[in-house]
């Protein structure tokens, strides 16, 4: 199906722009799927889960975007719920990892985000679980952009990838920038 290869071609993240020999952080950046509304009885922001609707259709985005991206060496989440429970449905889906909480992404602090990507493998696969602006504001300083520029603002369970083959300090390179709905469209396929 002429679909399935355009879809392939697109996401296709393993041809390296880079020498082989040469290590390359990735970057997986995951905003947590659609919680229950800020200011809802009895629930502080910090405690607001996933809306049963948002679990569901974040499991089907999670299997869309283990399709389209190496299983991470490392899930790090924002020690939110709503981030929490939406890092156990994409190691769910990406099948032998387990997420741990980052604290840094629970604040929006972009720099100590940078420091945290500093301790892991030059050549290590990270995944970010965590909540808008500080992803939107940590995709731009990966790029080498403004921290203030908004035209890669995450949807709820939308993702993006960077790989860093000159790490975190350093610009790298968007491979994509997927919305949820493309998501669950390549993981019901």
């Amino acid at each position: 199906m002429v679909f399935q290869g355009y879809l392939h071609d697109a996401f296709d993240c393993g041809q390296a722009v880079h020498a082989p020999e040469q290590p390359c952080m990735k970057v997986l950046l995951i905003r947590h799927a659609p919680a229950v509304r800020t200011g809802t009885g009895g629930i502080r922001d910090h405690d607001r889960p996933l809306t049963p609707r948002g679990r569901r259709r974040f499991r089907e985005a999670a299997r869309g975007l283990a399709r389209i991206a190496d299983r991470p060496d490392i899930l790090l989440t924002s020690p939110l719920t709503r981030a929490r429970e939406t890092a156990e449905i994409a190691a769910a889906a990406f099948k032998r990892v387990t997420p741990r909480i980052e604290p840094a992404l629970g604040q929006d602090d972009v720099d100590v985000l940078v420091t945290a990507l500093k301790r892991y493998r030059p050549d290590a696969t990270v995944a970010l679980v965590g909540h808008e602006p500080t992803l939107s504001g940590l995709l731009a300083h990966l790029l080498g952009m403004h921290q203030g520029d908004d035209r890669f603002a995450f949807k709820k369970g939308g993702a993006a990838l960077v790989h860093l083959p000159d790490g975190p300090s350093m610009p790298g390179q968007l491979r994509w920038f997927v919305k949820p709905r493309i998501l669950r469209l390549v993981g019901c396929r």
